[in-house]
Formats: C-alpha cells, sequence, structure tokens
C-alpha cells in the first residue's frame, strides 16, 4: 500500500527520475522548451496539486544544488575578455535592466497597497533575471556576440543589486537597520569578494599544476570551491547564489570551455540537479489561491506585463545607443526575460519573512512560467538569425597531429574505409597511422573468444594497409555499450576525426536509436557515416549538398578542404549544390580553398528540388557527399534525415553523410535543464555500423 504523500525516498527519486525523463519528451511534442515540463510536474504533483510529493528537505536541498549549479555554470561560462572589452556596456545595460523593471515593480506594490519594504523587494524581485537562455546562444555560436556579451555581464549586476536589495529589506523586516549593520555588511562584502576572486584563482592555479591529472579529483575540487563559496556568502549575509557566481568567475580559466572537466560540470547539472530545482519551483504554486481571490489575477497580469517591458526597455535603449541590430536587441530581450534563480530565492526568502502573500508567490510563478517560455523562444529564433548574419571569418587549417579512427565491424567493408580514410589524410600528415578499432560488446570476463576473432580482423587490416605502406595502429576495446567503446578510445587516443561505415539494411531500435547516432551525438570531432557500394577508384564525379547556413558551421572550411582534397586525389570532378543559400558567398569559399579540381556550382531554390531534379539522375560513378549537421545546430534541416535514406534505397549508389567538426561538444542531457534537447541523425535508420 502505498501511501500519499509519499515519503519513501526510493519512490520519490524514481518518480522524480520518470519525471525529468517524459516531461522533456511531451514539451517538445508541444513546441514548448524542455525546461517547462519539470516545473510544470512540480505543479501537479506538488502540495497544491495532487500531493504526490511534499516540498520536504530533500526536494529542497536538490533544488538549491541545481539552483546553484545554473548561475555557477554561468560565471564558468561568461568571456571575461568580452566583458573587458564591452565592459562599459555591460555596466550601463545591467544598470537599465535592473533600474527599469525594479521601478515599476516597486510601483505596482505601492498601487495594491504593499508595505513600502514589501515594494522594494518586489521591483528587486522584477528587476533579476537568469541566463535560462543562454545555453542556446552558446550552441548556435553567438556567445562572443558584443550583445550576448553585454547581456551576460549584465547579469552580475542586475543579480548583485537584487540580493543586495534583499539582504537590506530582510534587514529591515527583522529591524536590524542600523550603522553596525551597514558595517557589517560592508566589510563582510569586500572580504568575501576579495576572498573568492583574488585567492581561488592562485588556489586553483597551484592545484591543477600540481596535482595529478585524475577526473574525479579535479571534479571533486571545483566542487569544493562552488558548495565553499556558497557557504561563505551565507556567513557574509548574502545569498549562496552570489558565491556560486563568483566562484564560476574564479574557476573561469582554469575550466577550459571544452575540456572533460566542463563537460562532468554540465552533465550532473543538466541530468539532474537543474530538474529538481524546476521541480522545486512548480511544488510552490497554489492555484486554488487564483480561483478563491480575483485580486490575484489583477496582480498576477500586473506584474507580467511589467516584467516584460521593464526587461524589453533596455535591450531597446542599449540597440539605440550602440547601433546594435534589431535581432541583437530581441536576443537580449530573450536572455534577460528569463526569470528563475535570483527572482526565486527573493521571493521565497520574502515569503518567509512575511513580506510577501501567497497571492504575490503565485503571481511570481506564472511570471517564472511564462518567462521561461518567452526567453528561449526568443534566443532559439533570432539567435539562429544573428549567426547566420555575422560575418564568417576564413579559419586557419590546424597543421597539428592529425589522427583518423576507423572503428570496424565488418570485414567486407574494411578495405574501403582504409582507403577512404588514407585519401583524407594531409600529405604532412602521412606518417601519423590511421586508428582500427574494434568494440566487444560483451562482458569483459567472458569476451576472450570475441577479442581473438577482434583482432584477427585488426590483423587484415594492418596487413591490406601495409601493403599500400598506410601506417595502422589497431585498438581492441570491450565495452557493454559499443557506442561508448568508440568514443572513449576517441579520447584516449585524441582522434580528431572518425570514418565509419553504415548498414542501411538494418533496423534501428526505435527508442535507442543506433550506435552511430550515440556516438555521433556524443562527440565534436569530424564524422564521416559512409555507404560505400562502388570501389572509390571507380568514381568519376563528386557531388557535394551543401544545405542553407552551412558556411557558419566551426568545421566548415577544413569539410571544404578535406572533399576538394579527396575529389583531386580520385580525379573526379566536383559538383556543388547549393540548397537555398548565396551562390557569390560558396564561390568564394571554393575559390580560397584549395586544390582546385573541375568545379561546376548550382543553386537549387528547395529540397524539393534536389529530390525531383537530381536524385533521381545519380549515377553510380558518383559519390554524394552530405554536408550534414548535428540536429540543434545552425545548417540542420529536417530533410538531412530523410536524405540518406532516400539515397540508399538507390541501387549500387555510394554516398558519405559529413559531420563537420563542431566548435563546442553538444550536451545530450540538456532538454532536462538549461539545454536544448538533441536528437541523432539517423536514428530509426539503422541499426548497427559496418
Amino acid at each position: 500500500m502505498i501511501n500519499l504523500p509519499i515519503d519513501e525516498p526510493v519512490m520519490i527519486f524514481a518518480l522524480a527520475m520518470v519525471i525529468f525523463f517524459f516531461t522533456p519528451i511531451l514539451m517538445k511534442k508541444m513546441k514548448i522548451p524542455g525546461i517547462i515540463g519539470p516545473i510544470l510536474a512540480g505543479v501537479i504533483i506538488g502540495p497544491h496539486g495532487f500531493h504526490l510529493l511534499e516540498r520536504d528537505q530533500t526536494i529542497v536541498l536538490l533544488g538549491t544544488i541545481g539552483l546553484l549549479f545554473i548561475i555557477f555554470i554561468a560565471g564558468l561560462e561568461l568571456d571575461i575578455d568580452g566583458f573587458k572589452k564591452y565592459r562599459r556596456r555591460s555596466i550601463l545595460f545591467g544598470t537599465l535592466s535592473f533600474t527599469i523593471p525594479f521601478i515599476l515593480g516597486t510601483a505596482v506594490g505601492i498601487v495594491f497597497d504593499y508595505s513600502l519594504t514589501a515594494s522594494i523587494l518586489l521591483g528587486s524581485i522584477l528587476g533579476s533575471h537568469t541566463l535560462l537562455a543562454y545555453p542556446i546562444a552558446s550552441r548556435f555560436g553567438i556567445a562572443k556576440n558584443k550583445a550576448v556579451t553585454a547581456a551576460v555581464g549584465g547579469t552580475l549586476l542586475t543579480d548583485m543589486f537584487a540580493l543586495l536589495i534583499l539582504a537590506i529589506v530582510t534587514g529591515a523586516a527583522a529591524g536590524q537597520l542600523s550603522f553596525i549593520f551597514w558595517l557589517k555588511m560592508i566589510i563582510s562584502l569586500v572580504v568575501f569578494v576579495a576572498l573568492i576572486l583574488w585567492a581561488t584563482p592562485k588556489l586553483s592555479s597551484w592545484f591543477f599544476r600540481n596535482a595529478d591529472n585524475e577526473g574525479v579529483t579535479n571534479f571533486t575540487y571545483v566542487m569544493v570551491v562552488l558548495f565553499v563559496s556558497g557557504f561563505l556568502a551565507i556567513v557574509a549575509g548574502m545569498q549562496p547564489i552570489i558565491g556560486a557566481f563568483l566562484a564560476g568567475l574564479a574557476l573561469n580559466r582554469f575550466v577550459l570551455e571544452h575540456g572533460t572537466l566542463m563537460n562532468r560540470i554540465r552533465f550532473l547539472g543538466n541530468a539532474l540537479f537543474i530538474p529538481f530545482f524546476l521541480l522545486s519551483v512548480g511544488m510552490l504554486m497554489d492555484l486554488s489561491v487564483l480561483f478563491h481571490d480575483p485580486k490575484s489575477w489583477i496582480i498576477t497580469i500586473t506584474i507580467v506585463v511589467s516584467v516584460i517591458i521593464g526587461k524589453a526597455s533596455a535591450p531597446f535603449i542599449i540597440r539605440r545607443i550602440y547601433n546594435y541590430s534589431k535581432t541583437e536587441q530581441n536576443v537580449m530581450v530573450g536572455l534577460t526575460i528569463p526569470q528563475a534563480a535570483a527572482t526565486l530565492a527573493s521571493t521565497l526568502v520574502g515569503y518567509e519573512v512575511g513580506l510577501l502573500d501567497q497571492a504575490t508567490v503565485n503571481a511570481v510563478i506564472i511570471m517564472i512560467l511564462l518567462t521561461c517560455i518567452v526567453g528561449p523562444y526568443l534566443v532559439e529564433k533570432y539567435g539562429r538569425k544573428l549567426a547566420l548574419k555575422e560575418e564568417q571569418q576564413l579559419s586557419e587549417r590546424s597543421e597539428g597531429p592529425e589522427r583518423i579512427l576507423i572503428p570496424l565491424a565488418n570485414p567486407q567493408t574494411m578495405e574501403s574505409l582504409i582507403d577512404l580514410a588514407n585519401l583524407l589524410k594531409q600529405t604532412n600528415t602521412a606518417d601519423q597511422p590511421l586508428y582500427t578499432l574494434t568494440v566487444v560488446q560483451k562482458d569483459i570476463k567472458a569476451a576472450q573468444n570475441e577479442v581473438a576473432h577482434a583482432e584477427k580482423m585488426l590483423d587484415h587490416a594492418v596487413m591490406y594497409a601495409s601493403g599500400a605502406e598506410i601506417p595502422v595502429r589497431p585498438i581492441t576495446r570491450v565495452e557493454h555499450n559499443v557506442a561508448n567503446g568508440i568514443i572513449r578510445a576517441i579520447t584516449e587516443e585524441r582522434i580528431n576525426m572518425v570514418v565509419i561505415g553504415w548498414d542501411a539494411e538494418r533496423k534501428s531500435n526505435k527508442l535507442f536509436g543506433s550506435i552511430i547516432d550515440r556516438f555521433v551525438d556524443q562527440t565534436n570531432q569530424t564524422i564521416l557515416v559512409s555507404k560505400l557500394s562502388q570501389p572509390l577508384q571507380t568514381t568519376r564525379r563528386m557531388i557535394l549538398i551543401i544545405p542553407y547556413g552551412a558556411d557558419h558551421k566551426p568545421g566548415f572550411i577544413e569539410a571544404l578542404f578535406r572533399i576538394k582534397l579527396l575529389t583531386s586525389r580520385l580525379s573526379a570532378s566536383l559538383c556543388v549544390l547549393v540548397i537555398n543559400d548565396s551562390i557569390e558567398t560558396y564561390e568564394k569559399y571554393l575559390q580560397r580553398t584549395k586544390p582546385d579540381p573541375p568545379t561546376e556550382l548550382i543553386k537549387l531554390y528547395s529540397w524539393h528540388s534536389l529530390q525531383t531534379e537530381y536524385v533521381s539522375m545519380f549515377k553510380p560513378d558518383d559519390l554524394i557527399v552530405i554536408m550534414s549537421a548535428r540536429k540543434g545546430t545552425i545548417a540542420w534541416h529536417p530533410e538531412l534525415e530523410v536524405l540518406p535514406k532516400r539515397l540508399a534505397k538507390i541501387n549500387q549508389q555510394s554516398f558519405i553523410v559529413y559531420y563537420p567538426a563542431e566548435e563546442k561538444e553538444v550536451d545530450i542531457r540538456g532538454s532536462r535543464g538549461i539545454e536544448i534537447p538533441k536528437e541523432m541523425l539517423f536514428k530509426k535508420d539503422y541499426e548497427d555500423y559496418e
């Protein structure tokens, strides 16, 4: 018999995990940001809904950790150099972004007969904001845009102002506003900030220089800095989220944006703690108050309108002063309109000390829900436009060690994959070996026979490559999950390109996808998924299909070089089909990228034109290359999931799906927290690799 509310720890955690898994999926179906799912679930299962769960100490603890993770990650990802460059803009924007909503919120409180102290607190609540949509801007590659940098830098001011006012207001409510109070607060604030921003970087520099490169130890150290900083903030009389943000700033240069440590921090936060924070927010809402007190509706509407007007005004003014574009203005609005972290902290404290009533708490939570929908939507819509409008600079190709990995499972395709990988190698890296990999999917203790079989195939690969004087380094991994084995090899061997075969005849699991789906989504290296029905040396024409916005991919120039190199080495011609994009732009790229095989450039105005006019005309001696993109990034289009299936149905047609390298890792757990959901390119298309 299950007692309600549920008090069994395992059942509580199991229910939470089910919510974190399913609600983002449901939200996606309704085209609503995934972060809203746990909040709505909290409303439904919380003490004011069906009362399945209490908002007890466990929920509060995990939710508080999630709140700290949001602010901490924002501090880690802040572009400090960009902030310094645009610090005046950040200071002006932060001041305006706080002051205008603060004035409106205070006026609302006075109109509705709140005390002056409560009105000021309400103004500070509306003045703060949370960078809930920042990961979207980061994923689009616009994090260093001057408007985004100003918005992120301004967040430091808005939250500092909001939480300082909170400290003053709570002190006034307790009757503690005295000279001693002000002296203590100023001294503790100065000492605290100096300790975090001066001492922590020095300690971190010593630690990372002298400590062993051990992942668990490094992660634990970062967590120590985070939570000790939060504790010291409480000692200094401030909210712990100030300590979390300053801790992120202090560790900003030590936690590399694309490194393993940052990935672990994001993963833990997005997968577990941040969803608990969102769940705890929803559990605060009491919808019954809205039905019993009509005044609550008026308060709610007024607060929502005030925060929208206030937060939209600052980007409008900044745009006029610094000549930002309309798109940049909308991105700034999307970044600064969401209310969550400091807003919730101030609301909870105000409610606990008796300054705010239940109707105000409801109004604030509804405002949080609405702004958390509007903000990510605006950044998603206008961030993509901004990324496409920004001038793309031709980057130099890396001259460092080139390491190409070839995962093998089918001996029949082994030779063609080695040939393809060798043709893609740069001349100056001829001495670099090709890394051939087999992954044995079995328990380690019972894998001897399978390992022996895998090593025989690798021996065959070494013998074949030796005949062509291609250096090869064979690798064997034993993993329960083949995709994890490939990812592990990529990490350990520092691979920067993967060439893998696809058996298009196999069917994938409809729920989990295939091996290739998983490791494509969880890596940021260049990946070529190939189905080679004809020997490469029979290729007479390379057909490159480029979707709209592909030149804004971080690895586009490198990809174009590789494709032209492959075309030249095959003595083939190159036909470039550009889908609904500027011919002149790609003509410039083609002219500036060597080598120079015979090239034809054609513009198509739609994917439908590609299907009706060209796919049926492809020949067996054509090698089709699809310049693809991981879902949710620039240049992705739904047709990129459909086209490979169509090509696979054409008999004897060879093709390659080329994923250019991403500038940063994609977090597949994002849909549960502050990231946008990701799915794999060939999901539901195939089961295994060749």
